[in-house]
């Protein structure tokens, strides 16, 4: 089955996620990203992560309630969790415009297990899909409103059109001039009026369109995943520093739209182009640490946090996509990492309180 042109993983259940010659994949199972194990830091930290998935079993990537209890119980105070699209449980009949309602309907399910375990992370919102060009717009809305057990927060319905899908583990087939359609625009819009949000995720060489996007529906709360995804493979594979001086620029711009908020993380994704997720076929290699992570991809972080101000960003885990790197603990470690020089405030912002603001978690 093809990925969705819109969404940020592959329906199928065992994508490969090596293109590379002399390479070979490497699982993202739990039992490997634990390789590394770490001292968790600042263990009373409480942390909001707004930004993860849930799939059926046999369906997408392997991880289920049970494995994100897993991981939101590996050391880090992680009180309460919001779900992303991921093309989850869609309905297998019924009007085609509706059928994303039966991934809110997955994840209420879901939530309300969790909510009957006692000690485990809320997952406290849903951010659904919803094609934002559709005639039938607010009945998609409604009915993930009615599904959604009170957690319906916000919409995806992802920009990213990759220029060369055959080189991409997550290939965004989304169309390249989707963010300047005005119907698009529209339903971004509406998204506003409706008080609800626009997350989207695209790669480094739509950032301009975004912004322009963003300009342009001032009164919609956009979020920004994944530093709008650095691409490392392919054509781009040699051009990291080039591309980062543009990315530079380019979310120094975001940044001016105050209706825009970044999501950090999601930078571990194989397109990322560091290369964790592999080994040579002759070398046993583990996952990152948290400070291999903080030295790599620590500048991508603090240049985000610069252009937006600590009470504009939220540390995202983007799991289980970036397990494919590393391990849940790990990256929270990273996170704290990062954040250790900021004021007690900002770190605040940045581990809860932006993502239950932007997302009204209460």
């Amino acid at each position: 089955m093809e990925a969705d042109p819109t969404h940020d993983i592959s329906a199928e259940p065992n994508a490969r996620v090596c293109h590379g010659a002399g390479m070979v994949e490497r699982p993202i199972m739990q039992e490997w990203s634990e390789l590394i194990s770490e001292e968790i830091i600042d263990p009373d930290r409480r942390i909001i992560d707004p930004h993860h998935h849930l799939w059926p079993p046999d369906e997408g990537l392997p991880y289920g309630l049970d494995d994100l209890h897993n991981d939101t119980n590996a050391g880090h105070k992680v009180v309460k969790t919001v779900f992303v699209e991921c093309r989850a449980a869609y309905r297998k009949d019924g009007p085609e415009h509706l059928r994303p309602v039966g991934e809110t309907e997955f994840v209420a399910a879901n939530a309300s297990e969790s909510d009957r375990r006692s000690g485990q992370a809320s997952i406290a919102a849903i951010v659904a899909h919803a094609d934002l060009q559709s005639p039938h717009l607010d009945e998609i809305l409604d009915a993930h409103a009615a599904a959604a057990g009170g957690r319906f927060v916000g919409i995806r319905d992802a920009g990213a059109s990759a220029l060369e899908p055959d080189a991409l583990t997550i290939p965004g087939r989304a169309p390249a001039d989707l963010y300047r359609r005005d119907g698009f625009r529209a339903g971004v819009a509406r998204l506003g009026e409706r008080g609800l949000t626009y997350d989207t995720w695209h790669y480094h060489h739509q950032n301009q369109d975004f912004c322009d996007l963003a300009a342009a529906v001032p009164n919609t709360t956009m979020v920004l995943d994944h530093f709008g995804t650095p691409l490392g493979v392919g054509a781009f594979a040699d051009q990291r520093g080039v591309i980062f001086e543009q990315w530079k620029d380019d979310i120094a711009a975001i940044a001016e739209n105050p209706n825009v908020v970044a999501k950090l993380g999601g930078l571990a994704m194989p397109d990322n182009g560091f290369q964790w997720h592999v080994t040579t076929l002759d070398t046993d290699a583990k996952p990152v640490t948290s400070d291999q992570f903080v030295d790599a991809q620590g500048p991508y972080y603090r240049h985000t946090i610069e252009c937006f101000g600590p009470d504009r960003c939220m540390f995202e885990s983007n799991f289980p996509v970036d397990r494919w790197s590393l391990s849940y603990a790990v990256f929270w470690n990273a996170c704290k990492k990062i954040a250790a020089d900021f004021a007690a405030a900002e770190q605040v912002s940045m581990f809860s309180a932006t993502a239950e603001r932007v997302y009204g978690l209460s």
